[in-house]
């Protein structure tokens, strides 16, 4: 069912521009927020409050982003970004009149534990650390503004793999020669699990989610299909048609991150995630495997359907 009023925070980032322009063609009215560029700027209490009552869904994309160096500054930054624009939205929530049923709140897959034994459903466990206290804290005010009639869903995300997504450095590596395998941290010898999921799937399962009020609380969107260190590599060197992938151990993987302002959190914490609740509601993946993921993304091809 098309015809929506869907107010989408955070409309200016990789994510914002993506589902903005997805809604839009599938005949939704789009009604971004954001810092600049947007119909309604955040720290205007009254039009925010115009654009949320009445408004059918609430889709919350902001927060600076964690493909950064792990500065002081910078993890404030990405606290605050997240925390106070949650909390904004919430207020404005619990003061319309009329406000959406339903609130979909940007989350992490990354608030599970370093996982190698086993797969994190959406019930897995939970422990300490930046990436996990930044989450925890998220979600802990995301379901803070509850409010009668309005459902609520974290949506745990795993690596969003698009054009200008974390894939980009990835991708750079392999086409450079570099695309082996990464060694180092907890996990040894390359089996560092890397839970992913293409964005087109993103937004289909925000679409499904939407029509299924059944669902609701933390959801896990990852392929059920996640890979190896090793494996996401080697796939990644046919995609681009490289014929070697030089290793990378733990300093050199220190090295490449700090001389293009990154962190190696994202190569080297072991993320299994597996999206339980989703698969048990029906939703089927467009793509479930990693490889066509990332020849779609690559070849610019892909789908909108």
């Amino acid at each position: 069912m098309s015809g929506r009023r869907v107010v989408i925070a955070g409309a200016s980032g990789f994510m914002g521009r993506y589902f903005a322009r997805r809604f839009a063609e599938d005949g939704d009215t789009v009604v971004t927020v954001g810092r600049s560029g947007a119909d309604v700027a955040w720290g205007d209490t009254a039009a925010l409050e115009r654009a949320i009552d009445g408004a059918d869904v609430l889709l919350n994309l902001a927060g600076k982003s964690v493909n950064c160096r792990y500065t002081e500054k910078n993890k404030a930054a990405i606290f605050s970004s997240r925390l106070l624009t949650t909390g904004e939205l919430g207020r404005a929530v619990e003061a319309v009149a009329s406000p959406p049923s339903l609130w979909l709140n940007a989350s992490t897959a990354t608030i599970y534990r370093h996982s190698d034994d086993r797969p994190m459903t959406d019930d897995g466990q939970i422990r300490s650390g930046f990436s996990v206290n930044v989450a925890t804290s998220w979600e802990r005010e995301f379901f803070a503004h509850t409010r009668p009639g309005v459902r609520q869903a974290a949506l745990r995300m795993a690596i969003v793999l698009g054009d200008g997504s974390a894939l980009t450095p990835l991708r750079n590596l392999a086409r450079f020669g570099l695309g082996g395998t990464q060694h180092g941290g907890r996990t040894r010898g390359g089996r560092q699990m890397f839970s992913w999921v293409h964005i087109d799937d993103v937004y289909r399962a925000v679409r499904f989610i939407r029509d299924d009020a059944s669902i609701d609380g933390p959801i896990n969107i990852s392929s059920p299909n996640p890979v190896q260190n090793r494996e996401l590599m080697a796939t990644l060197r046919r995609v681009v048609g490289a014929r070697f992938g030089l290793p990378l151990n733990w300093w050199a993987l220190e090295i490449g991150s700090f001389a293009i302002r990154s962190e190696t959190e994202l190569l080297l914490k072991s993320r299994w995630v597996l999206p339980s609740r989703l698969l048990e509601a029906g939703f089927e993946f467009r793509f479930p495997q990693l490889e066509p993921a990332l020849r779609d993304i690559t070849d610019g091809a892909t789908l909108t359907g």
